[in-house]
Parts: C-alpha cells; sequence; structure tokens
C-alpha cells in the first residue's frame, strides 16, 4: 500500500490515544480480576477486528487479509512471551497489584523497540530481496530448535536470567532493596538508584528483542508492508498485558504450543523461501495470504484442542496417583 505521511502520522496518534487511555484506567495500583481482563482483552481484539475491517473497506481484501494473518501470528507468538513474563515477575517478586503497571511499560517500551526493528527489516527487505533466504532459513531453524526443546521438555523449572544490558544498568545505577510503590528511582544513601519496579520494566522491554528476532521475519513472510507490520504488532502487543492476567492459569494447560508455533514458523519460513525463489526467477508455487491464514488458524485451533485435551488427562492421572497414594498413607496407619 502507499501509505502517507499524514496517514503514519494519525495512526500512530491514534495507538497513542488508546495507549493513554489504557494508562489512565489502569493508573491506580490493583489486582486485576479476570472478569477486567477479560473486559478489555475483547475491546483490544475488537479494535484489531475494526482495524482490518477498515483496511478492507479502503484498501481491499489483500492488505486486510495480510493484517489479520500478521495479528494472529503476533498473538501466537505473544502468548509464548508470556510464559517468560510469569518467569520475571516470579524472579523479581512483583506485588500482584503492580504486576499491571509494570506489564504496561514494558510492553510500551518493546513496541518502541519492535518499531526500529520493523524501519531497518523493511529498509533491508527494499534494498536486498537476497534477505527473504536468510530470513526462511532462520525460521525453519527456529521451529526445528522450538521441537527440540518441546520434546527434551526445556521450560518446565526455567527461572528467568537477566542479560547483559540489565545487568550492566543495574551496576551502574545501583537498585533499591525493596518496592517503593510505582517510583522509578530514589534517593539512598545520598544517591539516586533505580527500584526494582524499573529493573522489572526493563527486563520484560529487553527481553522481547529476543522474540522479535522470529516474529518480525516471520511477519514480513505474510507482508512486506511496513504500515501492516507496525499495525498488527502493535495490536499483538497492546493487548498482551490484559491477555497475561486472563490466561495467566491457563499457560500451563497449553503443553503443545510450542509445537504449534514451530509449525507455524516453518510454515512461513518456507512461504519465504519460495517467495525468494521466485523473485530470483525461478518457477515455483508461491503460498497466498488466504492459505497462510487458513493454516495458521487451523494450527492453533488444533494445539489448543489437543492441549486442553492432554492437560486434562494430566490432571486424571495426577488426581488417581494422589487418591492411591493417601490410600496407601492410610493401610499404613491403620
Amino acid at each position: 500500500m502507499d501509505i502517507s505521511l499524514t496517514l503514519w502520522i494519525l495512526t500512530i496518534v491514534g495507538l497513542a490515544a488508546l495507549i493513554s487511555v489504557d494508562f489512565f484506567i489502569g493508573r491506580k495500583p490493583h489486582d486485576v480480576s479476570v472478569k477486567e481482563a477479560g473486559i478489555w482483552t475483547a475491546v483490544w481484539i475488537a479494535l484489531a477486528c475494526l482495524f482490518g475491517l477498515g483496511l478492507l473497506l479502503f484498501a481491499g481484501g489483500r492488505p486486510a487479509g495480510e493484517f489479520f494473518a500478521g495479528f494472529i501470528t503476533e498473538k501466537s507468538l505473544s502468548v509464548d512471551n508470556l510464559f517468560v513474563f510469569v518467569l520475571i515477575m516470579a524472579k523479581f517478586a512483583v506485588p500482584s497489584k503492580y504486576q499491571q503497571r509494570v506489564l504496561l511499560v514494558g510492553v510500551l517500551i518493546a513496541l518502541v523497540l519492535r518499531a526500529v526493528f520493523i524501519a531497518a527489516g523493511a529498509a533491508i527487505i527494499a534494498s536486498f530481496s537476497w534477505v527473504f533466504y536468510i530470513f526462511g532459513a532462520f525460521l525453519i531453524w527456529t521451529a526445528w530448535k522450538l521441537i527440540q526443546e518441546a520434546r527434551s521438555g526445556g521450560g518446565d523449572d526455567e527461572e528467568f536470567e537477566e542479560n547483559r544490558l540489565l545487568k550492566a544498568a543495574e551496576r551502574r545505577f545501583g537498585v533499591a532493596d525493596r518496592y517503593h510503590g510505582t517510583k522509578l528511582w530514589i534517593q539512598q544513601n545520598g544517591k539516586r538508584v533505580m527500584t526494582p519496579m524499573l529493573v522489572v520494566m526493563l527486563a520484560i522491554g529487553t527481553t522481547d528483542i529476543l522474540f522479535a528476532l522470529d516474529s518480525i521475519p516471520a511477519i514480513f513472510g505474510l507482508t512486506k508492508d511496513p504500515y501492516i507490520v507496525f499495525t498488527a504488532n502493535a495490536f499483538a502487543l497492546m493487548g498482551l498485558r490484559q491477555l497475561y492476567f486472563l490466561i495467566g492459569g491457563l499457560l500451563k494447560k497449553l503443553v503443545h504450543l510450542s509445537y504449534g508455533l514451530s509449525v507455524i514458523l516453518g510454515f512461513i519460513g518456507v512461504k519465504l523461501v519460495l517467495h525468494a525463489l521466485h523473485e530470483s526467477g525461478v518457477s515455483v508455487p508461491e503460498i497466498s495470504i488466504p492459505v497462510s491464514l487458513g493454516v495458521i488458524c487451523a494450527v492453533l485451533a488444533v494445539t489448543t484442542v489437543t492441549s486442553l485435551i492432554t492437560a486434562r488427562k494430566q490432571a486424571e492421572v495426577e488426581e488417581v496417583r494422589e487418591h492411591h497414594g493417601d490410600a496407601a498413607e492410610d493401610r499404613a496407619h491403620a
């Protein structure tokens, strides 16, 4: 699409306004209920759908299809981010009433960093078409790595490890020994130091850089339009805070999520390689956006259903084991 500077500015201003409203409503620290999280999750998804319908009306079916495919892909990949967010919250012992503020600012940092990644990716793609080979190969490799980690049971008892940037900031400025409400900086022993609140915000924001390494190439595999890439990422990330509170308890039940994401990333990787070959003059079939959207939705649906069935069976097995264990203990005391 040919996007004017005016439309870019209006879009960014509109997104900033939505974030401001979200910040204003959640400005007072509080424990987020499932009801509140559910309502706001529905609101963000509805806003994304309205934006996609707007693209359909004013730009046509192809841009709208690319947006929905990109949004669903980014949303599914962002669910995987929530596992790490849980680890970060546990690592820094974030009080429950402050978690929504941490996530809001952390996601905002992630959105800014992703905008930089998107701009860089768009510039590289515009200058070097062969980069699609690299993106495609990287996504296929990432898919294989996800499968290997899932099969080995990786991630069951992981702990969050601070990255070098975060450690350097802590050494440079120092960190307070406890939380001071929502304050980010305090005076301690005559020195201005960071609070744990600022540290955990930076942890969430900077950790997202790692997730952007596969999500940005993935969405560029669905569309080369920077405007669609940016807006799909924005809508997927901005509803992530509410999604964290809504499905936090369900994350452990999505036991097949890694397999589903690996299939999606591998599929998009193959799509990118086919596109690169086509651009190089090789006569190969290309995967259309409707097919991509159908595959992505089907994989997510199957993954969710099989995950919930498996989680239920595991819960039943554990319940039987506990029952037998209690029975054996009763006999021992008899």
